[in-house]
């Protein structure tokens, strides 16, 4: 993927990746220097900018024959990012931490052991658990199989909650399985057996834990930012903002096709499932099953769009194939803060209530988020990095798609990768960028104490400029 390409060709630098169309390009960049914004409001009004420093006169466009490029220097990293790190947008508490890509040395760090909220960033931990637990090019099957008793059919549940309703298209993700296809293979077996009318019920049983975490808010709930944690879902029905998801997806996914069965001429009641109902019978017969994207897909969902839901689902998931249970409602937090220890990445002032960062009161490290960037840049862990080379691009995709277009920073669109994170006074940020000579570098920024009312926005701004003054810098 191009993501995986961007990574591995840091050492010959960001243009000759982008000269043969294998990574996103520079959009706007032409080599002239980037005015630093008009401050806005006074000091008893608002904060204002910290301004940019001058773009060098341009960048470099290496060749593959070039040699590796060298880091910037520490020194040079803090006379450039220094003034932006105490940016007043940011507040009092900022955690950053730079870092080689390809060496992994840490080459700038503001109180980085220092334990702060999150919010979102807090996926990229939820990211090694599950990259190091699933087959990433694995799919999950869906399947409906024969009941207790003749009449009876059972939709099983296999974690996939990005089913579409209409056929499978194996050209894209979300909806790579249908519920019209599923049923197509069905009635057929249904016909196969001379059977008649039908009753559904739900094994909802792989996976299963509570349906949300228990510190989730319910006003976040309700305003469509997150919804429960099922290991079954249709695509229509997942949450957005401004309109939540229905309490219990499978009724939804078992509506459908029951509907879709009785066009097909067998009539079909579906049983209310209770619980996570029960699993169906040991060596059932199976009538028709449709395959789900993969689980590296699944993920890049996740990632792209900080879907809370979807993370929850994939830790759980990754538990059971590392032979442990999700039931309990903090087994997927523990079991992340095991596989970061087992991963060598110190859990010091980690405090995880959740896997996906929406619950008030966690806290982690800088230094814990910029260890797991660094086992994926370096290397050392591949699966990690091929996850974390698919983190929504600057100004392009995901949550990135509308940030890096003002004039200060669009000049680095399509370079920096990152996660973003974003809750009532809380803004971060933490991916990979390629600086102005070619060296893939690391970062991460959090900030968890900026201005009321507007601050979170500034404050995302400033982590843009942070971000834009890293790519465009030498810093020798």
């Amino acid at each position: 993927m191009a993501g995986v390409t961007c990574l591995v060709l840091a050492g010959v630098g960001y243009a000759a990746a982008d000269v043969v169309d294998l990574a996103p390009g520079i959009l706007t960049y032409d080599g002239a220097p980037v005015a630093p914004p008009t401050p806005t409001g006074s000091a008893s009004q608002s904060p204002a900018w910290a301004p940019l420093p001058s773009a060098p006169a341009a960048i470099p466009s290496p060749t593959a024959s070039a040699s590796i490029p060298t880091p910037p220097t520490s020194r040079g990293l803090a006379d450039v990012l220094g003034p932006l790190v105490k940016d007043p947008w940011l507040g009092p508490s900022v955690g950053v931490s730079v870092r080689d890509g390809l060496t992994g040395r840490e080459l700038y760090a503001v109180q980085p052991s220092v334990p702060r909220a999150p919010a979102s960033t807090l996926k990229l931990l939820s990211t090694l658990a599950v990259t190091q637990n699933l087959d990433l090019d694995a799919r999950m099957r869906t399947r409906v199989v024969t009941g207790d008793t003749p009449g009876e059919i059972v939709l099983v549940a296999a974690g996939d909650t990005l089913l579409g309703a209409g056929k499978s298209d194996d050209d894209v993700v979300e909806g790579r399985a249908g519920i019209a296809t599923l049923a197509d293979q069905v009635a057929q077996a249904l016909i196969d057996r001379s059977a008649g009318p039908v009753t559904l019920r739900v094994d909802a049983t792989y996976a299963a834990g509570p349906p949300y975490p228990a510190t989730w808010k319910k006003e976040d709930i309700a305003a469509g930012y997150t919804q429960s944690v099922s290991m079954l879902d249709l695509v229509s029905q997942r949450a957005a903002a401004g309109r939540p998801a229905p309490a219990v997806p499978e009724a939804g996914v078992a509506a459908a096709l029951a509907k879709a069965l009785t066009t097909r001429g067998h009539p079909t009641k579906v049983v209310p499932l209770k619980g996570h109902g029960t699993a169906a019978p040991a060596g059932a017969t199976e009538l028709g099953a449709v395959e789900s994207a993969t689980y590296g897909e699944h993920l890049g969902v996740a990632l792209l769009h900080s879907d809370n839901a979807l993370t929850e689902n994939l830790v759980r998931q990754a538990m059971v194939a590392a032979g442990e249970s999700p039931a309990a409602p903090l087994a997927p937090p523990q079991f992340v803060v095991k596989q970061l220890a087992k991963a060598g990445v110190p859990t010091a002032g980690l405090k995880l209530l959740d896997v996906s960062g929406l619950s008030p009161g966690q806290t982690v490290t800088t230094t814990a988020l910029a260890d797991v960037l660094t086992l994926a840049t370096t290397d050392q862990l591949p699966e990690l990095r091929r996850a974390i080379a698919g983190l929504p691009v600057a100004g392009l995709s995901g949550s990135l798609s509308d940030r890096y277009r003002s004039k200060e920073t669009k000049v680095v669109a399509g370079i920096p990768r990152a996660k973003t994170g974003t809750l009532a006074g809380i803004s971060s940020l933490a991916g990979t960028t390629v600086d102005a000579d070619g060296r893939l570098l690391s970062f991460v920024v959090l900030a968890d104490d900026v201005p009321p009312s507007s601050g979170t926005l500034g404050a995302r701004k400033a982590l843009d400029r942070f971000v834009t003054a890293l790519t465009e810098c030498g810093c020798h």
